[in-house]
Formats: C-alpha cells, sequence, structure tokens
C-alpha cells in the first residue's frame, strides 16, 4: 500500500498501470475536454490527461475522471483505492471497510510548513491578476448555467469561533474572472458554517483548493460527522499528517501539495443565479437559484498546474464509485454503532446511488437471537433513515451474503428472485426527500416528504445454487480450473 501525497504521483502511479489516456492535441475549451471525460467514463477507458488546452497558457492541464472505474478490469476500483492509500485490487468492500475503521480511530491532526515548501504557493496571484480567464475551465455540460470552477475541488471553510474547519465538496459555477456563485445547502456542513458568518453580518472566507492529495478531494465528498475536521480523518488514512501552509490572503490552512488555490470571500446574500447542472439524474427541478457569490482576491498555484474535474451524469463516475462507497460506509458505521452483525453494505454502481444493500452474514439469527428478519428489517430502517447520508437513498436491501454484491449481473439475479410483490418490507413514511433520487412525484419534492422502504429478502432456508461454485464437487472445480482454457 502506498500514500499519494499529490495528485502528480498519483497520476504517474495510474500511468504505470496502463490507466492514464494522454491527450497531446490541442482540446477546446468549452466542451471537448469534459465530453471526452464523460465518454471515458461509459466506455471505461483510461483517465484523460488533457495537456494543451486552448485559451490558455502553455503547461496549463485538465485532469478528468479522477476517482470513475478503473480501465483495469482486474483492479475495477484502483483509482478509489490508491487515492486512499489502499493496494489497488481493493475490492469495494475493502475500500468501505477502511472508511468505517477509520471514524473509530484518534484523528492525526495536520501539520504546518512554511510558505517556501509549499508547492501551492510557487505562483502568487493578487488583485487583477487573480483571474479565472486565465485557467482551463470548460463546461461540463452544454445545457449548464455556466463554465463549473469546482466539480472535484475542496472547499475549505471555519466557523466565524475557529472551532470546526470543514474540507467538501459542492458544485461551484464560473460568472467571471472575479466571481463564482456556489451551492450551499442549509443542511449540508458548509451551509451550516455560512449560516453562522450570515448571522455576524460578515462575508465568510473560503479557500477552493484543485488538486490537492487525492485522499483529500475524496474525502472532501463523502459524509463523516458534523463538527469533525476532514484533515484528521484523512491524517488518519493515510497514517501521517496532512501537511498544510497558511493562506496567503486568509486565516485558513490550504493543502500545501495542491495544484490551484483560489482564496476569496463569500456574501452573505444569495445574491447570484445558479445553475442548472446536469446531475446523476439528469437537469432537476428548476434547475437554477440564487446563491451566495463567491468572489476571488487570490490565486496561488504550482508550476504547470493540473485541473481536476468529474463530469457527473449516468453511472458511472465520481459519484457512483466514491461518493456512493463514502455513503455506504457511513451506513455500515452506523449500523454497526447499533450493534447490527452487519458483513458489509454496498450501493451498486448502476443503481445510481438509488439502492443501498445491507449484507446480513450467515449466522445472523444466532447473533440475534429471536429477532425475526422482519424485525431486523425495521431496526435497520430505524437506525439508517436518521441518518443525513440517507436522504440520498429511498431503496434498501436487506440481503443474505450468499452472492457477490459488487456483481452486477449477481444483484439483478438475487433481487428478481428474493423480493416479494407486495410483501415482506417496512415502509417508512414522510422521510426527507430532495431532487437528486428521481423516483418521487413532484408534490413529494415541493413537500420534502415522502415514503423509504426496507426490502427484507432473507431467505429462510438457504438454497444451493445451481452454478459452477455450488453445483460440483471441489476436487472437480479445481481440476477444471488448473486446465481452464483446455
Amino acid at each position: 500500500m502506498k500514500y499519494y501525497g499529490d495528485l502528480r504521483s498519483f497520476i504517474t502511479a495510474l500511468d504505470e498501470m496502463g490507466d492514464i489516456m494522454h491527450v497531446h492535441r490541442e482540446v477546446d475549451g468549452d466542451f471537448e475536454p469534459s465530453a471526452i471525460t464523460r465518454r471515458s467514463y461509459e466506455i471505461q477507458s483510461p483517465a484523460p490527461l488533457f495537456h494543451k488546452v486552448a485559451g490558455v497558457a502553455a503547461g496549463f492541464r485538465l485532469f478528468g475522471a479522477p476517482a470513475a472505474l478503473s480501465s483495469r478490469s482486474d483492479m475495477p476500483y484502483a483509482r478509489v483505492a490508491m487515492s486512499l492509500g489502499l493496494a489497488p485490487e481493493s475490492t469495494g468492500p475493502e475500500i468501505i471497510e477502511a472508511l468505517s475503521a477509520a471514524r473509530f480511530k484518534p484523528g492525526i491532526p495536520p501539520v504546518r510548513v512554511e510558505s517556501a515548501q509549499a508547492e501551492c504557493q510557487q505562483n502568487i496571484l493578487r488583485g487583477e491578476e487573480a483571474n479565472l480567464d486565465n485557467f482551463p475551465i470548460p463546461f461540463a455540460h452544454d445545457k449548464d448555467g455556466g463554465r463549473y470552477a469546482n466539480t472535484w475541488g475542496t472547499l475549505i471553510v471555519k466557523t466565524p469561533d475557529g472551532k470546526w474547519v470543514n474540507w467538501s465538496i459542492a458544485r461551484v459555477m464560473k460568472v467571471d474572472g472575479k466571481r463564482m456563485v456556489g451551492l450551499i445547502v442549509p443542511s449540508q456542513h458548509i451551509g451550516q458554517i455560512w449560516t453562522q458568518w450570515v448571522a455576524r453580518g460578515e462575508p465568510m472566507p473560503y479557500a477552493l483548493v484543485q488538486g490537492p492529495a487525492p485522499a483529500i478531494s475524496c474525502v472532501s465528498g463523502i459524509p463523516i460527522p458534523a463538527n469533525a475536521d476532514e484533515a484528521d480523518y484523512i491524517g488518519t488514512l493515510a497514517g501521517e499528517p496532512v501537511p498544510v501552509v497558511k493562506a496567503i490572503s486568509l486565516d485558513l490552512d490550504v493543502p500545501a501539495t495542491a495544484e490551484i488555490v483560489i482564496e476569496g470571500h463569500v456574501s452573505i446574500e444569495r445574491d447570484c443565479q445558479e445553475g442548472p447542472y446536469g446531475e446523476y439524474g439528469g437537469y432537476l427541478g428548476e434547475g437554477s437559484s440564487a446563491q451566495p457569490t463567491f468572489h476571488v482576491e487570490t490565486i496561488t498555484h504550482r508550476n504547470d498546474p493540473i485541473w481536476p474535474m468529474s463530469i457527473t451524469g449516468r453511472p458511472t463516475d465520481e459519484s457512483h464509485t466514491l461518493w456512493a462507497m463514502g455513503l455506504a460506509a457511513d451506513a455500515l458505521t452506523y449500523l454497526r454503532e447499533a450493534e447490527l452483525p452487519i458483513k458489509t453494505t454496498w450501493i451498486p454502481e448502476d443503481s445510481t446511488v438509488h439502492w443501498l444493500l445491507v449484507v446480513m452474514p450467515e449466522n445472523w439469527r444466532e447473533l440475534l437471537p429471536g429477532v425475526s428478519s422482519e424485525e431486523l428489517t425495521q431496526r435497520i430502517g430505524e437506525v439508517l433513515f436518521k441518518t443525513d447520508a440517507m436522504v440520498f437513498i429511498p431503496k434498501v436491501y436487506v440481503v443474505d451474503d450468499d452472492f457477490d454484491p459488487t456483481n452486477l449481473r449477481e444483484v439483478v439475479w438475487a433481487l428478481s428472485t428474493r423480493v416479494h410483490p407486495v410483501g415482506r418490507r417496512a415502509v417508512f413514511e414522510d422521510q426527507r426527500v430532495i431532487r437528486l433520487p428521481q423516483c418521487y412525484d413532484e408534490a413529494e419534492y415541493v413537500a420534502g416528504k415522502g415514503a423509504k422502504v426496507v426490502f427484507d429478502t432473507l431467505q429462510t432456508k438457504r438454497h444451493l445454487h445451481a452454478s459452477f461454485a455450488q453445483g460440483y464437487p471441489e476436487e472437480v472445480r479445481q481440476r477444471i480450473l488448473d486446465n481452464w482454457p483446455e
């Protein structure tokens, strides 16, 4: 296992395993980089690295699909695993276990380095020089409201009293060279902190970090408890503190090895229109809304900087790999804290974050004596639907561990044969609903309330599969495997 402390060493490692697609011809600064990236998701190609983008200085690069499925079929989750310091061949459940386990360990706080040691401050742009027009910021999709300056970067903010520093990913649209507008949801952590600054009547300082160590981008996009610092959690995953440096113009620490850091303040009013933006569910709701303005005051960057981007849409992109794994790890953590003997949790990529599988071990009845599958199903729903992360997931399936939950073919087989047409389910009415899940009607979206369900697919008695694994003696299977192909 190896932890990559900056984006460049991570890209080099992917390149060595054949998972980088170098695009050396000049691409336009509008749609080509995003369209190429989107196609790379859909055909599961190597991650595109664009070496020449029209309209910006030579040396400025774009990097697409940083945490999508790998082009290596023998290690499909390599980009996510390597981002988190895990072996590239790690399975999805192994990644989820690592994310959950780190929640129970003491955090390792970041360590501050001097500016001279911080690659992110090799170039410092102030005043009118600090202009977004100097950087390659393409349109993500042709129906978007503007060029999105943030799809895979980390926003750093902290409460006015300095007690809570939050690192998160939120979409931010470029307005012009000196302004951006970002989606700030009151219930999310960045929204909670912004509300505190609004109450003081002061604009919120922010740093938008592009291309930090891959683990920073990944952890910024997954749920961890409120008031917990992502930097400490990342240190735990890495086994070493994250090096940070004081921002040039703000009282914020930023990752020292980042490619680009944008510094400024966020207005205290929702004074600019943001959106629409193509999410994994498409273009949802009204699409455009009034959001706060992010004023650009200072920009620092490495020599020949790399700007990463995630182009959301239909599976499979970072919304369905890293983010889905983070949601599954959050669910696993809460279920185990409730003393339920869960083997693993998994969100199939192709479900577009609409399904969560809760996998039970074969001996779960021995571990929970006297508990029926109906009672277990009800208890799982009671635990999960109290958590913030489950606002995104409308359907939960409690399943046996006699199939591979990461294999979509096996998932479809299990759910097709084990979900009762009308019974064996626990329905939870009046749950919080947002627009990302596409299965509700307009009245439910307006009300923000709707039903969610937990399906009980657990078998009373397990049946042997008519499969290679269970249909033949072990010595016969081994002889066939040893001689395959004949």
